[in-house]
């Protein structure tokens, strides 16, 4: 918990930072960019506790240096000397989401039980912004294919889920079933 008050402050005091200097766009494909760098040798060389602070700068360098923004990389240069580089993954996570709300941006989380096609993720795209709690967001597709659905599908968009799949249309009549509730009635 500790961790992600930490990350949550520094991720604060980046996009503020970015916002104030008119740099948020920059700032945020930098971030971008480092979030599509996730991998496995480079995120237990950034959390090793035994690794050293210079080195992991110089890692950090080699990999971005140049790719990102004078003011992102200053920033990182700041986290890794206050010893804070463990909250790395957390801090760019949290400025992604920070973006997404100052932007209005929500992810609409598509869970089908096959692939749709492009048509069809339009068209859910489009009933889903036509919703009036939905009408001022910008929604943002992340697609996924579970075959335990059985058939339809799930859409999650922030804490509210949308259940239309054969999966949890079974599991409602099962506990009909179950419950039997018809028969307490007739009693």
């Amino acid at each position: 918990m500790r961790q992600y008050k930490v990350a949550n402050r520094y991720a604060k005091a980046l996009f503020t930072l970015a916002v104030e200097t008119n740099q948020l766009e920059e700032v945020n494909k930098d971030i971008e960019l480092i979030r599509t760098v996730d991998h496995e040798e480079f995120r237990r060389i950034i959390l090793s506790p035994i690794i050293n602070g210079d080195k992991k700068v110089a890692l950090f360098d080699a990999v971005f240096g140049g790719r990102i923004s004078k003011l992102t990389q200053s920033f990182f240069n700041l986290v890794f000397q206050k010893g804070r580089m463990t909250s790395l993954l957390e801090i760019r996570d949290d400025f992604a989401l920070q973006y997404r709300a100052y932007k209005g941006i929500k992810i609409m989380k598509l869970t089908t039980a096959i692939p749709v096609s492009d048509e069809t993720k339009e068209n859910i795209l489009k009933r889903m912004q036509a919703i009036e709690r939905y009408k001022s967001s910008t929604l943002v597709l992340e697609e996924k294919v579970d075959d335990s659905l059985i058939g339809g599908f799930v859409i999650q968009i922030d804490d509210e889920l949308f259940n239309a799949s054969i999966k949890h249309d079974l599991e409602f009549i099962k506990t009909q079933f179950v419950e039997n509730m018809y028969i307490q009635k007739i009693r």
